[in-house]
């Protein structure tokens, strides 16, 4: 089994820790990232793998919420747009600018010189750090994103957000990642079983669904990070929280390539809500719903996939129309959102209910819990918990750490000489830089040693980002490198890379002389 993993495992049950984060999302991870400059000993685990439940299934965006300006959320549109300028900064190279085509219906609910204001509004909220919005007639619509039907449009508007040059859960395993570097622990496939509050001390039960059994874990505090489970777990803490989850369910779909420009593009759907169509991976991403839903997970039902082709065909000139045999793959996420309990919300003030977050404290056990949050707030989200943490009396001695951002301007500029040295072209070394920061010298070693280990193996992966990922990444199952690690299995069908030789490779590289059983375990074949 995986060295890393059990080592942390070890550390992590040989001492008592002053901080256990359940779930590893966006939330979790954030929230342990952050403590690591703050307190002695921190351990985040997940019953799956890192990201594996709702940050895993997001539009890929860092936006500052235009839509709410339609609610007169100002005040939420302000910190959100300041929210995504701090990701802008403190991640270049990870997190860009990217243009968003805007069409308007004739007969649209709201006016275009009003729609356009607002974008001059949003862009204003956002410290003018992006570029200017500009307005499109139709005949402009016409030339520069000839893909779309014009004749039902009264024109349209461009403005910027940013989105994630890599998937969403990449992103959120570089806050993973940030955590094993400062000496902490991180456990994918560990699930809480029991905590209980008991003189001073939560002492917990853990399960390892990856070798089996259970382990015992003592903690000081515990942050309840899991999401659309957040609920499910303070019953099992035996605490109730001033709020609650409300579920709704947001499906994409992934397709071949149907637009060609560098630019998201966006429409209103036939449901009145922004519905976009955005580059993913030299493929296209469309979506999203919006549905209500009882469930803390959810599957695609037909009716969200026709829903979702349905629109695009209407939407789109297209050679031919979308049917659902073009699907590549799904991504299907439960967003949870935050209201005050015993506050009851009809299906009309549903669809107005926004991503903010809110930390619910519970000083006397030492516990506090994370109710919605998005992608775009994580940073405040991560401070916020530190602080409610230290809180609690655990800080250790000393100033804290920088626990966000790349690597330094200075280490950066190192690792471009060094990849320059051994011959590399430049797009190669960048895309080892944005995915594994200065991990990333790991693979310049091993290119040193052996030139085979800058020859790719599947997808534009090389030798030398498999070995690493093996060793630093806790790469349990096929999946988590398909999906997770990398975004392979939402861009390439399942098919082709189930005869991919390359992926033959890949698998003995991550699991040894369990490849075999991985990779069949991943396609449904029978050992």
């Amino acid at each position: 089994m995986n060295a890393l993993r059990t080592e942390c495992i070890e550390r992590a049950v040989a001492e008592i820790q002053d901080c256990l984060v359940v779930g590893a999302g966006i939330n979790g991870a954030v929230a342990a990232a952050a403590l690591t400059g703050r307190v002695a000993k921190v351990t985040v685990i997940d019953k799956g793998d890192f990201s594996s439940c709702t940050s895993q299934e997001s539009s890929n965006l860092a936006w500052g919420g235009i839509k709410y300006l339609e609610n007169y959320e100002f005040k939420l549109v302000w910190n959100l747009c300041k929210s995504r300028n701090r990701l802008l900064d403190a991640y270049p190279n990870q997190v860009k600018e990217i243009r968003f085509f805007t069409c308007i219906a004739k007969g649209f609910r709201k006016s275009h010189v009003l729609i356009y204001l607002g974008a001059i509004l949003y862009w204003f909220m956002g410290r003018c750090k992006t570029r200017f919005p500009r307005v499109l007639s139709r005949r402009v619509i016409q030339r520069e994103a000839p893909m779309v039907k014009t004749a039902s449009l009264a024109g349209g508007l461009e403005y910027s957000d940013c989105y994630f040059v890599e998937n969403d859960a990449r992103f959120v395993f570089g806050f993973i990642r940030k955590v094993l570097k400062q000496g902490h622990c991180a456990i994918n496939y560990m699930e809480l079983l029991s905590a209980e509050w008991k003189e001073e001390l939560w002492c917990c039960t853990l399960r390892d669904h990856a070798v089996g059994g259970t382990v015992k874990l003592r903690a000081r505090s515990i942050v309840n990070a899991a999401g659309p489970f957040v609920d499910i777990l303070n019953e099992r803490f035996g605490v109730q929280s001033p709020f609650r989850h409300l579920f709704s369910k947001g499906v994409h779909i992934i397709v071949p390539q149907i637009i060609e420009v560098k630019r998201v593009l966006t429409f209103f759907a036939s449901d009145g809500r922004l519905f976009f169509m955005a580059p993913m991976g030299g493929k296209t991403c469309i979506g999203t719903t919006d549905t209500p839903t009882d469930s803390e997970t959810a599957e695609p039902s037909d009716d969200d996939l026709d829903f979702l082709i349905s629109n695009a065909n209407t939407l789109l000139k297209l050679d031919r129309p979308l049917i659902k045999e073009d699907i590549i793959s799904t991504r299907c996420g439960v967003r949870p959102l935050v209201i005050r309990r015993g506050v009851e919300v009809g299906l009309r003030d549903w669809t107005a209910l926004s991503r903010r977050h809110e930390v619910s404290i519970h000083t006397d056990r030492k516990l506090c819990s994370i109710y919605g949050g998005k992608l775009t707030d994580c940073l405040n989200v991560g401070e916020e918990v530190a602080d409610a943490v230290i809180s609690f009396g655990l800080q250790k001695g000393g100033a804290p750490e920088r626990w966000y951002g790349e690597p330094s301007s200075d280490e950066r500029r190192q690792f471009e000489a060094k990849s320059k040295e051994l011959g590399l072209n430049t797009g190669f070394y960048k895309h080892l830089w944005r995915r594994y920061g200065s991990d990333a010298f790991g693979c310049l070693e091993k290119i040193e040693e052996d030139s085979g280990m800058a020859e790719r193996v599947i997808g534009q992966y090389t030798r030398a980002e498999l070995h690493l990922m093996a060793e630093r990444e806790m790469i349990i199952h096929l999946e988590d490198f398909l999906r997770r690690r990398t975004q392979l299995a939402l861009t390439e069908p399942r098919d082709t890379m189930c005869k991919e030789s390359g992926l033959q490779e890949a698998c003995r590289i991550l699991f040894g002389e369990q490849s075999e059983s991985e990779y069949n375990r991943f396609f449904g074949l029978h050992d």
